[in-house]
């Protein structure tokens, strides 16, 4: 009997979508639009994980690449994940468990791209989303903004002043420094005189407070210091800060050749890159500087893990890892380089050719400039040893 995964999801009772091999969505209910905002056409053909931003009760992201789930359904067994919160479409949280069904190759359509697995998204009840007295607030900055405690979101879509949230941004953004009222009234009211201002901002500042406190934060978060404000880097837990701690330690372990600890720092801070650093306030310049240099830490990341992979002799990963690398940054000459010689490392010197060429029309067309003389170089070095390898 053959049986589509499609069906199953369709009429399935609770949220519900289907993943093909390469973890791309191929369909998506109604009940998944209700509980996490997306329509159909948004999601599908989409990785999964740019749009399941899940995480666990301690705020450990489950949806990356290569995550728990996929692993389990290349192995033919289910997934399942308790307490979980999701990012809904408008960046508040969304509690829920995750469920799924593997389809077995004997029921799968013949047909190219069907689904291998099912999975059921079921939200948890709401009745009381607050958290308990003196937990600590964490900050997520890496993809959407969110706020979290005691493993539950905080809505902050339903905070009245939408301003606070920009304040706690800012703060954010300059965490453990004081940022003056004159930049700060500047920044959320440009138009007005400074007056004006310093009253409208005494109002948001004490507005952000009482929301963290009815959140359960009783631990003074926003510092006053005479005419600045300052968000205290020692009683939150942000998610850039253990990224960059992240990369840090394991940095350490590779300088020690600890290749497969250092691996895993790094592990730890790829699953914390969700997304570009405050996404959302793409065009606020404030925080692009700061998304400039969190990008970049992130492809020097990327860079460290394939050179621990090929350490030991992992060439496979590091491909897979250069090749992530490119689709976050298309024109980076280093990481071409480092996937054409790692390709030929696997006895794939056919495709290293070929990845210079698509290399060369991509700097063609986004730059109008010709590859790196040492890209040039390494390409024709290849070029002679497999014309002399196929010559013998």
């Amino acid at each position: 009997m053959i049986i589509d995964a499609r069906y199953l999801v369709d009429y399935a009772s609770d949220a519900a979508f289907a993943i093909d091999d390469d973890l791309t969505i191929v369909a998506w209910n109604y009940g998944a639009r209700r509980l996490l905002g997306y329509v159909r056409r948004e999601v599908l053909g989409r990785h999964c994980s740019e749009i399941l931003q899940i995480v666990s009760p301690n705020g450990e992201p489950l949806c990356i690449p290569d995550c728990e789930g996929a692993r389990c359904f290349r192995h033919f067994r289910a997934f399942t994940a308790l307490s979980c919160r999701a990012r809904h479409k408008d960046s508040s949280w969304v509690p829920l468990n995750i469920a799924s069904v593997v389809m077995p190759k004997r029921v799968r359509p013949s047909q190219t791209r069907s689904a291998v697995a099912v999975v059921i998204l079921r939200g948890e009840e709401e009745e009381d989303r607050s958290s308990p007295p003196g937990q600590e607030l964490q900050i997520f900055t890496l993809g959407r903004f969110g706020l979290a405690t005691g493993g539950r979101s905080i809505a902050t879509n339903t905070w009245e002043r939408k301003q606070a949230i920009t304040l706690l941004k800012n703060l954010v953004a300059n965490l453990g420094r004081p940022v003056h009222r004159e930049t700060l009234i500047e920044l959320l009211w440009p138009e007005i005189d400074e007056d004006r201002g310093w009253k409208r901002l005494k109002v948001t500042v004490h507005s952000l407070r009482r929301q963290l406190r009815s959140a359960g934060i009783v631990e003074g978060v926003v510092e006053t210091a005479g005419k600045t404000y300052l968000l205290r880097r020692e009683v939150v837990w942000v998610d850039s800060d253990a990224f960059e701690k992240c990369i840090g330690e394991g940095a350490i372990l590779q300088r020690r050749q600890q290749w497969d600890k250092a691996l895993h720092h790094f592990d730890e801070a790829r699953r914390l890159y969700l997304g570009d650093y405050m996404e959302e306030d793409v065009y606020a310049d404030w925080c692009t500087a700061e998304r400039e240099r969190l990008f970049e830490i992130y492809l020097e990341l990327l860079t460290r893990m394939a050179e621990c992979h090929t350490r030991v002799g992992r060439f496979a990963e590091a491909v897979r890892v250069c090749r992530d690398a490119l689709i976050c940054d298309p024109v980076r000459e280093s990481f071409h380089r480092a996937l054409m010689e790692y390709l030929v490392r696997l006895g794939n010197a056919e495709q290293a050719m070929a990845q210079y060429h698509d290399c060369r029309r991509l700097l063609a067309r986004e730059l109008d400039v010709e590859p790196m003389p040492e890209t040039q170089r390494l390409y024709q070095e290849i070029n002679e040893k497999f014309r002399g390898a196929a010559a013998e």
